[in-house]
């Protein structure tokens, strides 16, 4: 995408997206029981223009999604209103995700994406006893690497390609709090399995219009079990937009739909696992030099669906720097 159909740079620089989908891989703000989260904005290289010859392209991105809003179903619901072994009252999720892309040559590339989660988050702790029910606020904070995203890509024709690769169980599934208590699953950092990647894009526009999209599908699937929990599959589409709004500066928009099936295993909280989402991501992209550009997106869910209890988001932020060398 570019703001400038004179700066080459610019061209290949620009974050778009529009996302409609079911996107996820990471997520569009993906919900879980406990609210752990990525956000499913797209900045990777084939939302990013017609960078198509060899080299280096990193991106740093800085996600804030502020999980404070139970829902059962489609509506909000207070909390503690459904009865529930535990009730969520929050999760706040900081994310840093630094995405290093490879071109070899016009067709084969290769992206690894690694995640840094610093978390908050608090439930209360329903416990029955004989003289009735004692409620204990219990809390989790961290800073833990999460699992490894390694994607290949292949571009069959100028517009269009596949991806494939896999998720890698490098983040950490055991984390505890002060007083020795194991974070719900769903809340870990890592899910402990590998999960399989499979995908494709097609991008549109033409040299020199000021408009250009493009689409891209991908699909994540688990291939094992660790520790009696097996995340659910995740499914989604993603289509982008940007148009130039004054010289070096482009008008961005996204919108994000997610589907992610229940977790299973005796460790898995299935009943309260599983959600669809269509959100809307507008956003700006500006070119600070020919071969760096900054961006930022608003998340906006236009429509959430949760199986059982789980915390949503009414917005969440996105803000980073892609550069390429």
């Amino acid at each position: 995408m570019h703001t400038h159909s004179k700066s080459a740079g610019a061209r290949r620089l620009a974050v778009v997206a529009i996302a409609v989908a079911v996107q996820l891989g990471y997520s569009v703000a993906a919900q879980a029981s406990c609210g752990s989260a990525f956000c499913g904005v797209n900045t990777s290289w084939d939302a990013q223009g017609e960078w198509t010859q060899p080299g280096l392209r990193a991106d740093l991105r800085f996600e804030f999604i502020d999980q404070d809003q139970p829902r059962h179903g489609s509506d909000k619901v207070a909390f503690g209103e459904i009865e529930r072994h535990h009730d969520e009252v929050r999760t706040l999720n900081r994310n840093w995700l630094l995405n290093l892309d490879y071109g070899f040559d016009a067709h084969w590339g290769v992206a690894l994406t690694l995640p840094v989660a610093n978390r908050d988050h608090d439930h209360i702790h329903n416990h029955h006893e004989a003289g009735g029910v004692e409620h204990i606020p219990e809390a989790w904070n961290f800073t833990e690497v999460g699992d490894v995203r390694v994607l290949g890509r292949y571009r069959m024709t100028q517009a269009a390609g596949v991806k494939f690769g896999l998720k890698l169980p490098s983040g950490d599934h055991e984390v505890a709090n002060d007083e020795g208590d194991l974070a719900e699953r769903t809340l870990q950092p890592g899910s402990g399995t590998t999960d399989i990647l499979l995908g494709g894009f097609y991008q549109g526009g033409n040299k020199g219009a000021p408009l250009h999209w493009f689409t891209q599908a991908l699909w994540q699937h688990p291939l094992n079990e660790r520790a009696d929990f097996k995340p659910g599959y995740q499914l989604g589409i993603d289509a982008g937009i940007d148009y130039p709004l004054a010289q070096n500066l482009s008008g961005l928009l996204q919108v994000n739909v997610q589907i992610k099936g229940r977790d299973s295993g005796a460790d898995a909280e299935r009943e309260d696992s599983g959600a669809q989402t269509l959100a809307l991501s507008p956003g700006l992209s500006y070119a600070v030099t020919r071969s760096t550009r900054v961006y930022g997106f608003v998340q906006l869910p236009v429509y959430q669906y949760v199986n059982g209890v789980q915390l949503t988001v009414d917005r969440a932020y996105v803000a980073g720097v892609t550069m390429m060398f």
